[in-house]
């Protein structure tokens, strides 16, 4: 499929609009090869703080700093021309307040160029929220299971299994949806409280964990395409891309021990020295 022009980027009104409609295509980003390969067939590209686990081998995504969200940021801009791309704010770029966010989020779009910057739904993040969108930063906002709250609530642990959690998890979706967020990504939710909160907000609800009940869907396309042994339950591989990488260095591994790579296909030959 051809690229198509940057003027076609799907843009946050567009996405906002697809409330009840069609459901809305996301995956995980985060250099230009993979982006490019993505953008054809989504709507949003999420440049999630899930990088720190997926390519720079963190334990979660507490590690992951403003600096690196840009530069992964900025690659997928280069990869991507169709679809939405969203930006995570990392851990301890915007818990301090809307003038802290404001700084960290309109420092992403100046230097990538990305449109839209996502939040976890924290304590008074609802404010910051409405403070970047009052200033022309569009927010996805980010409820239920998060990941950046991992050290406090132990690992990563599915959310809403009392009634405490399910209506906190509620106010914060109708916090989030009233400051002005343009989607709202559920994660790790049951689905009954997946619909509650979906039918309880404006904008679309974007699920990982979440069943088919939300207006869209995105995984981390690592675990999506089977790079990994273990994945969560609520992901379904459609790829084994490790057994294809493993085959293939296999492979290569061999026909290098035996000599077989490179052969005369691969060899630069001497051709007739240039005349006088």
């Amino acid at each position: 499929m051809s690229k198509q022009s940057k003027s076609s980027r799907i843009t946050v009104p567009q996405i906002r609009a697809r409330k009840g409609g069609e459901k809305i295509v996301c995956l995980t980003a985060y250099t230009t090869p993979v982006a490019e390969l993505l953008d054809p067939h989504c709507d949003l590209l999420l440049i999630g703080d899930s990088v720190g686990m997926v390519l720079h081998g963190l334990p979660g995504p507490v590690g992951v700093t403003l600096d690196m969200m840009i530069l992964h940021a900025q690659a997928v801009m280069r990869g991507s021309e169709h679809a939405l791309v969203v930006v995570d704010l990392p851990f301890g770029s915007y818990e301090r307040g809307p003038d802290q966010a404001f700084k960290s989020a309109s420092k992403i779009l100046r230097k990538t160029g990305c449109p839209a910057v996502k939040v976890e739904a924290s304590e008074g993040v609802a404010e910051s929220i409405a403070f970047l969108v009052s200033r022309g930063i569009p927010v996805m906002g980010h409820i239920g299971l998060r990941p950046q709250a991992m050290n406090v609530e132990g690992g990563f642990k599915a959310k809403g299994r009392t009634a405490d959690e399910r209506g906190r998890i509620l106010a914060e979706a109708r916090a989030v949806d009233a400051a002005g967020a343009f989607a709202i990504l559920v994660e790790g939710v049951t689905p009954d409280l997946a619909a509650e909160i979906t039918a309880s907000v404006s904008v679309p609800t974007i699920g990982i964990g979440a069943s088919n009940v939300c207006d869209g869907q995105i995984l981390v396309t690592d675990d999506m395409l089977g790079l990994f042994y273990w994945t969560p339950k609520f992901v379904r591989r459609y790829g084994d891309m490790r057994g294809l990488i493993e085959k293939a260095v296999t492979q290569y591994a061999d026909d290098v021990r035996s000599g077989a790579f490179p052969d005369e296909r691969e060899t630069y030959k001497l051709g007739p020295k240039p005349g006088p």
